[in-house]
């Protein structure tokens, strides 16, 4: 097949969607389709451009056998990230994105299929008009139901704003091609929005099992964090923003101030990090301490130095985001406490596999008590790590997922053929 997969996100940006999606693009090259990628700067998670992508407006690039097409767009700084910065970022990259999008409309070639990842919700605007002109299917793959976590977080306004970005957000979930996203909730909740249910398709984040494996604890990150073998490290490594809740764990680290073989570590970036420093300060927390974002080929050994992990998001945003983090947790075999309801599908990889333990989301002292047990009991660590790395292995391999999906879309271009979409 010939993919165009277009997102503002992309490769080589370490963690997030544009992890998801460059291993995507990259699996799809490596089965000999033809794949091209539309995107932004890389610049997640820590807000600001990577290293040798800032002095030009467009640029196109090979990697890993895919060709990319980038387009340069406006960055907020990481203090800066407020409903109105993230949407000129998101206008910004959709019209530069045109000087890519608008020679294919006069193409004598069409993809055989359009992939467009969500969030930003911008991002079904071009393949819509672009199906419409050339009649090429589009598939809109949604990460994240960014929406309704904004609206119920109070990160933008109800009213009349709100009520007119749903029914853009409606109007491009109901003439998509196909719609799929990670989660069965996530499923129902497009559907309710408006998919047509034999048009929503289940497609999960995935994790890397042979390069993310069980490694020793004591290792080099520990070393050089000087985490020493008596220490129980809790780590919460990944993504610093809003609607993960994170001074929760700041508030879980006083309350276990008085067991000193516990020491949290908290490695990533994003909006919330600054403030979450000066919290931390403030509070006088002496067993936590914050790291960079860690490079991915580190990643395997970070996890692996990991006593216990953190997953940690706010009750409102349960059902409408699933935290990337949690699949390399699982793989590198490794046990969590994860703050989520029962019925989500973070509860169910977590309590449903017994790969860790839950708390109420929002409940400090429950996640505090969660981590003291987990920390007073190896054996209970150590099963939860066996359970974790096997629920990996069953559900999270990525090439089975990627190969089913691959299959959805090849299926899709033949039924198009013979079928096509009257809608």
């Amino acid at each position: 097949m010939n993919i165009l997969i277009y997102g503002l996100n992309y490769a080589p940006e370490p963690t997030g969607i544009g992890k998801y999606t460059g291993e995507m693009a990259e699996w799809l090259a490596a089965q000999g389709h033809t794949v091209e990628v539309i995107c932004g700067l890389p610049h997640y998670p820590q807000w600001q451009v990577a290293a040798g992508y800032d002095g030009f407006r467009f640029r196109s690039e090979t990697l890993a056998g895919v060709r990319v097409h980038r387009a340069r767009h406006y960055i907020p700084a990481a203090d800066r990230l407020r409903a109105r910065t993230r949407i000129i970022l998101e206008t910004s990259f959709t019209w530069s994105a045109a000087r890519f999008w608008l020679p294919r409309f006069f193409s004598r070639k069409n993809p055989d299929v359009v992939i467009a990842v969500l969030p930003p919700m911008q991002i079904g605007i071009w393949p819509l008009l672009y199906a419409w002109v050339r009649g090429v299917p589009w598939v809109l793959h949604v990460q994240d139901l960014q929406l309704d976590a904004a609206l119920r977080l109070g990160m933008l306004p109800g009213g009349v704003l709100g009520q007119m970005l749903y029914r853009i957000e409606t109007f491009l979930l109901s003439h998509a091609t196909r719609v799929s996203t990670i989660t069965e909730a996530m499923r129902q909740r497009v559907i309710e929005k408006g998919t047509q249910p034999e048009r929503a398709w289940l497609f999960p984040n995935w994790a890397d099992i042979e390069a993310v494996r069980p490694g020793p604890r004591e290792n080099d990150f520990r070393k050089e964090f000087g985490i020493d073998p008596e220490t129980v490290l809790i780590l919460y490594a990944g993504g610093m923003g809003e609607k993960q809740g994170l001074e929760l764990v700041l508030e879980a680290a006083r309350l276990c101030a008085d067991e000193p073989r516990l020491q949290f570590l908290m490695a990533g970036a994003g909006g919330a990090r600054l403030r979450l420093e000066r919290q931390a300060a403030t509070m006088g927390l002496q067993n936590l301490r914050f790291v960079p974002v860690q490079p991915v080929e580190r990643l395997a050994e970070m996890l692996a130095a990991g006593d216990i992990h953190l997953v940690v998001q706010r009750r409102d945003a349960a059902d409408l985001v699933m935290p990337s983090k949690l699949t390399n947790i699982l793989a590198a075999g490794r046990p969590c406490v994860a703050t989520v309801d029962p019925g989500t599908a973070l509860h169910d990889a977590v309590a449903g596999a017994n790969t860790g333990l839950t708390t109420s989301p929002g409940d400090s002292a429950a996640l505090a008590e969660a981590i003291l047990r987990l920390a007073r009991d190896p054996g209970q660590r150590e099963a939860c790590g066996h359970n974790a790395r096997a629920y990996a292995e069953r559900i999270l391999d990525k090439n089975h997922i990627l190969a089913k999906f691959e299959q959805d879309l090849s299926t899709l271009r033949k039924d198009l053929q013979w079928q096509p979409d009257e809608s």
